[in-house]
């Protein structure tokens, strides 16, 4: 239970520098959240947890083919706020595009015999 804490905080530290910093450098934030750290730590608990070369293997990669339906919504959110969009109809409208992408992506990779 105290490696399950330990994970939680140290993830919840990472998310709130992020939100802190953004308050006085929005770009520099936006970097921050951007490196692949969640993904990063995500390898390490897992390979502590469970050294399975193929497992960690297949979650790196399914890693990669989830991250690139993400993505769009990044260029949505701003657009919408641009147009006057309240800011949770906004992130609702990115998560919601995000989650079609991930079941299109999933059906196409699938089509391909790729896995997630």
């Amino acid at each position: 239970m105290g490696y399950l804490i330990f994970k939680a905080l140290v993830s919840g530290v990472i998310i709130a520098i992020v939100s802190e910093v953004a308050k006085r450098a929005p770009g520099f934030g936006a970097l921050i959240a951007s490196l692949p750290l969640i993904s990063v730590m995500g390898m390490i608990w897992l390979w502590r947890d469970k050294p399975d070369v193929t497992l960690l293997a297949d979650h790196a990669t399914a890693t990669f083919w989830y991250v690139l339906p993400s993505l769009p919504m990044f260029l949505l959110i701003p657009a919408l706020l641009g147009r006057g969009w309240a800011f949770w109809g906004a992130l609702i409208a990115g998560c919601g595009l995000t989650i079609v992408l991930y079941l299109a992506m999933t059906l196409v990779l699938g089509r391909f015999g790729v896995r997630l």
